[in-house]
């Protein structure tokens, strides 16, 4: 599957392009959501990644700082990776892979790699949900909202959030922090979010996070 960052066109202009997300800032209840890091432990090795990594390696500063926040205010990270066809390989071997030094995308998995405080998940096909333990997990956390993010947009991100938002979880896209294959691929990802599954696309600058 390829997992590639938005081409082009530059965030601003991306911004202008997809339906708006809120301009003010957007409070987020600390209890009962969790950040979904969707296919960021990745390789990017593909045909045409060389002029594509650049732009997640951006995305993944702004989610490392969106994760950062999470923690401190309490919020669980559960990672959602591929698997990559290997049945008996397990998450660390593919952390290890993808941050080796032969790794295109290594700069992107090393910037989030995991902590042992952070849950994961393993999926063998595009949605987190599929044939995976995430409802049992988000049931254990009692987990009522999400903060979608991660590679690609128009693939992964989508299809999990399409399954989030068939089991009535309250969907946050940040905008800022998913890429797909191309600018027009994460545009129409984030409307489809915004507009049938009624998800809230804000900026991760602009989510704040607050303990009731």
């Amino acid at each position: 599957m390829a997992l590639v960052s938005a081409a082009g066109g530059g965030m601003r202009r991306r911004k202008r392009r997809v339906a708006s997300g809120s301009s003010r800032p957007i409070a987020v209840p600390v209890a009962g959501t969790a950040l979904l890091l969707i296919d960021v432990i990745n390789d990017l090795a593909f045909d045409g990644s060389e002029a594509l990594v650049a732009q997640a390696e951006s995305m993944a500063r702004r989610l490392a700082t969106l994760k950062r926040r999470a923690h401190a205010a309490g919020i669980p990270a559960i990672y959602i990776n591929d698997n990559f066809g290997q049945w008996r390989s397990d998450f660390r071997q593919t952390v290890a892979h993808c941050t080796s030094r032969s790794s295109p995308g290594r700069r992107v998995s090393q910037r989030l790699e995991p902590t042992t405080r952070d849950y994961f998940v393993l999926k063998p096909k595009h949605s987190g949900f599929y044939h995976t333990t995430l409802d049992t997990l988000l049931a254990t956390l009692r987990i009522r909202r999400v903060i979608l993010t991660g590679i690609a947009g128009n693939i992964c991100v989508l299809f999990t959030a399409n399954d989030a938002y068939m089991r009535d979880l309250k969907l946050f896209a940040p905008m800022d922090c998913i890429v797909s294959n191309t600018a027009a691929d994460n545009d129409h990802a984030l409307r489809q979010i915004a507009t049938v599954l009624k998800g809230d696309i804000t900026d991760s600058s602009r989510l704040t996070f607050r303990r009731s």
